[in-house]
């Protein structure tokens, strides 16, 4: 447990540092370490909470959250993420569907270039656009125990929806509320499958973890404020997401042979 509680730090670190959770890797973490898949994204999605609240509040102080802009992105995500996380999925489908999430997640950190300037045009994205995405990412978040921000970061970079500060805080917003919403729809599927009591003796267990990215998460986002090069720590998170894309994908491959 020490040892996890070790990567989960680090990978709080890593992630808080670009503006995102890190839940995707926390799953992949706990598929390596054995622990039952029905109860993995719990435990991620409550990490995930835990490392961006913090975010979510020092963005919103600052003036780069504007409400009105975000609310097409989260509209439909969040019953999409509570649907999601409702949903029943095999073990194969499970750890396939979180291998491939990150492996893209861990292509597009690698080669995603200079982000838009803050002063730059903005543009305007369709409201039905919005919500498909959104929605679609909300969807696949919740399934899979993830905050589905290090999907949208790129799509809003690509639309050139915003400036850097903008679509962090947007990111951190769209990961905490499907986050939530997740976890309701995982919670209420681990009690039907185990009852309240087990249920959080279960998540209990992995006590450790919750501290270990209370405080990489902290770390990690003073580190993001600092004169470090965001590109820097993009790349080096990338390979931590592809190192365990990589383990986890030949987990799954060994599943279905």
């Amino acid at each position: 447990m020490p040892l996890l509680a070790f990567f989960f730090a680090l990978t709080a670190l890593l992630y808080a540092a670009v503006g995102f959770g890190g839940g995707s890797t926390y799953n992949a973490l706990l598929v390596l370490n054995g622990t039952d898949y029905r109860v993995l994204p719990t435990i991620a999605l409550l990490c995930n909470i835990i490392v961006v609240a913090g975010g979510s509040w020092r963005f919103w102080r600052s003036g780069h959250i504007r409400l009105a802009r975000i609310l097409p992105w989260i509209l439909v995500s969040v019953p999409a993420a509570w649907l999601g996380g409702r949903l029943m999925v095999s073990e194969t489908v499970f750890i396939g569907l979180l291998g491939f999430s990150l492996l893209i997640a861990g292509v597009q950190l690698i080669f995603e270039r200079g982000a838009t300037d803050e002063g730059a045009q903005q543009r305007t994205v369709a409201r039905p656009v919005s919500y498909g995405i959104g929605g679609g990412i909300g969807f696949l978040s919740g399934m899979v125990g993830i905050g589905g921000g290090i999907f949208l970061a790129p799509v809003l970079y690509l639309l050139r929806w915003g400036g850097p500060r903008e679509i962090a805080g947007t990111a951190s917003i769209f990961i905490l509320v499907n986050s939530i919403a997740g976890l309701a729809g995982q919670a209420m599927k681990l009690e039907a499958d185990y009852g309240i009591a087990n249920a959080i003796d279960l998540v209990s267990a992995y006590w450790l973890v919750f501290p270990a990215v209370l405080i990489g998460g902290q770390i990690g986002s003073r580190l993001g404020s600092l004169h470090i090069p965001p590109l820097l720590v993009k790349r080096l998170t990338a390979l931590l997401i592809l190192y365990v894309a990589g383990r986890l994908l030949w987990s799954w491959y060994g599943l279905i042979g």
